[in-house]
């Protein structure tokens, strides 16, 4: 029986049921010894004991019947020792024995509920103590993407885009470089379009990085598309933007984290990255350094001391001309794709943005939800915590952990698993080839399949198991707008009509909402001892059993019995001799 029972432990034990199995193992054991035990005994008992002309299962149930009424003369659990009394009448002991199975089972069954309340639910999640200050948190990371992908002063070819989609054919009169960039940039575009290389077969397979350099010569670049830009009341900070490659192509970013604290060694080293020489003292668990002073030189990723309007801010003048404007690539609707996100996330324009038009003067409130976590949860596995700390999880090439650049890297093994080779924005090593067009239909396959089975599955089944971090920031944007007055304006700046025409400007303004945040903690619900002392409340109400109580039984099961064993064995052999001369001496008579 107890090797049938170490076999299911084996297989269900898990953190706080494996105390359980083993006590209740335990006690499959002393019962078995409590058996062997008593076997022995009659096995050594002397031949000439009077008691061994008794059958020997009559000897081994009276000595049970001892102990057992031993136990239940001097036990603490109510009910018992009506149990053990010789003297009471059958329908007492049957009384006894319903009421005690009744509350046994009781007990038991509510014991049971309470157990998975907290294997279950032994994590809650509500406000903390004290709300976040602003000044505690990095302003977000910034990330403008123009929805126009080529710049058509530059680059003639946008008609090509109509020859694939409505004529089915390669693009007539097209040189092989301007057949090269429009293959290219067909990656950036709407799904359709990229898949309409694909089925023509007009693409190729596999790619190079010269893809990136292809990408970003004809996009259009910082200067054309910021014109001017204020942050902490400070002018001249156009330079903090830099250039990043994103799945929408060249965009341009601010806040973020150098790449050399973004990426791991595993990355590839034609992967685009941000250089610039600021060093962050923030990370999403500790937070700022606390001898860092909010407006020194050293402090990055940047922040704020206030909200609103009046407060700082991040403003910014965008510029679209009227000529580079093309309406294959994303349709006609024009304009620049915005995400917030944590300095060291990678952004995600696709799933994360929002999009400001051109001539309008758009203005930001930044939310921002803030979860912790507390630390007497670490410990606890991740799965029943529901989330990972900094320590837990490491990325193969991402350093910081986020859900969505656990995600991002788990899309790029999975396209490389599945089509042989991984989209150039999403992360790689040198040994991964970059898919060409052809091979994007199958990139978006493994990505909707990925989604699905994220809904579908539990997490701990899905394929990337990319559970949030303990710690974790996100921005939420309260967008109001206006119409941008760029004729009247342009009047009285006495710009002439065909130069104020050909200039699409957008005012886009990002400040806090708040001075602070509520933010959400993580905590123990449920614990261990909360555990042991609803299950000591329902023992003592049921049966009146406590801890001793158990110790009791253990004592009677193990120790008393091997006592009681040991004194028998003693007296029979004092006994023994005694009863052998004597039997000598009447064969001699």
């Amino acid at each position: 029986m107890h090797r049938i029972f170490c076999c299911y432990i084996a297989s269900n034990a898990y953190d706080a049921n494996r105390f359980v199995l083993y006590f209740m193992f335990l006690l499959i054991i002393c019962f078995d010894m409590l058996e062997y035990l008593t076997h022995r005994v009659i096995d050594e008992e002397q031949p000439g004991d009077v008691e061994n002309q008794l059958p020997q299962r009559t000897k081994r149930r009276e000595k049970v019947n001892k102990l057992f009424g031993e136990y239940c003369a001097n036990s603490s659990i109510h009910g018992v020792k009506y149990l053990g009394e010789k003297k009471r009448h059958w329908i007492e002991r049957c009384w006894w024995i319903i009421g005690f199975a009744i509350s046994f089972i009781c007990c038991g069954g509510l014991i049971y509920k309470i157990f998975n309340k907290w294997n279950v639910s032994s994590v809650i999640v509500s406000f903390a103590e004290e709300p976040t200050p602003v000044w505690h948190i990095p302003f977000p990371a910034v990330t403008i993407c123009p929805t126009t992908k080529i710049n058509a002063t530059m680059f003639n070819i946008i008609d090509g885009f109509g020859e694939v989609i409505l004529q089915k054919r390669r693009p007539v009169n097209f040189s092989d470089e301007e057949y090269t960039v429009l293959n290219a940039v067909s990656q950036v575009c709407d799904a359709y379009i990229g898949e309409a290389f694909g089925q023509l077969g007009l693409g190729d397979n596999i790619a190079d990085s010269s893809i990136v350099d292809l990408l970003k010569e004809a996009a259009p670049r910082l200067n054309e598309t910021l014109y001017d830009s204020f942050f902490l009341n400070n002018k001249n900070y156009s330079c903090e933007f830099e250039e990043i490659l994103t799945e929408e192509g060249l965009c341009f970013t601010f806040n973020m984290l150098t790449g050399n604290e973004t990426y791991t060694e595993s990355i590839s080293p034609d992967y685009s990255q941000i250089h610039h020489k600021k060093r962050a003292n923030w990370n999403l668990e500790s937070g700022y350094n606390n001898n860092v002073e909010i407006y020194s030189p050293t402090t990055y990723p940047y922040r704020v001391a206030g909200s609103g309007a009046d407060g700082d801010k991040l403003r910014l003048w965008l510029e679209l001309t009227a000529s580079s404007r093309e309406n294959w690539c994303h349709g006609p609707a024009h304009g620049y794709k915005i995400v917030l996100h944590v300095p060291g996330e990678i952004p995600q324009v696709a799933k994360h943005f929002f999009l400001i038009p051109p001539l309008q003067d758009v203005s930001v409130s930044v939310k921002v939800n803030i979860i912790k976590t507390s630390e007497g949860l670490r410990h606890y596995h991740h799965e029943r915590r529901k989330c990972y700390f900094e320590s837990e999880r490491k990325l193969r090439f991402l350093k910081v952990y986020t859900q969505r650049n656990c995600e991002l890297e788990c899309l790029s093994n999975a396209t490389l698993q599945s089509c042989g080779c991984v989209k150039f924005s999403l992360p790689r090593d040198a040994a991964a080839p970059i898919c060409g067009s052809d091979r994007i239909q199958c990139y978006h396959f493994v990505r909707d399949t990925l989604m699905k089975s994220s809904i579908t599955e539990t997490s701990m089944s899905r394929p990337c198991n990319c559970l949030p971090a303990c710690y974790s920031i996100t921005y939420d944007a309260q967008i109001s707008q206006t119409p941008f007055d760029w004729n009247s304006y342009s009047k009285s700046l006495k710009m002439p009509k065909n130069e104020s025409s050909e200039y699409l400007p957008t005012l886009f303004e990002i400040s806090f909402k708040e001075n602070e945040f509520i933010t959400l903690m993580r905590s123990e619900l449920y614990g261990p001892i909360d555990f042991a002392a609803s299950c000591g409340g329902l023992l003592g109400l049921f049966m009146g059993a406590s801890f001793l109580s158990i110790v009791e039984l253990v004592y009677f099961c193990s120790l008393r019995l091997c006592c009681n064993i040991r004194t028998r064995v003693i007296q029979k052999q004092e006994v023994a001799p005694v009863i052998f001369s004597t039997s000598r001496k009447d064969k001699s008579r």
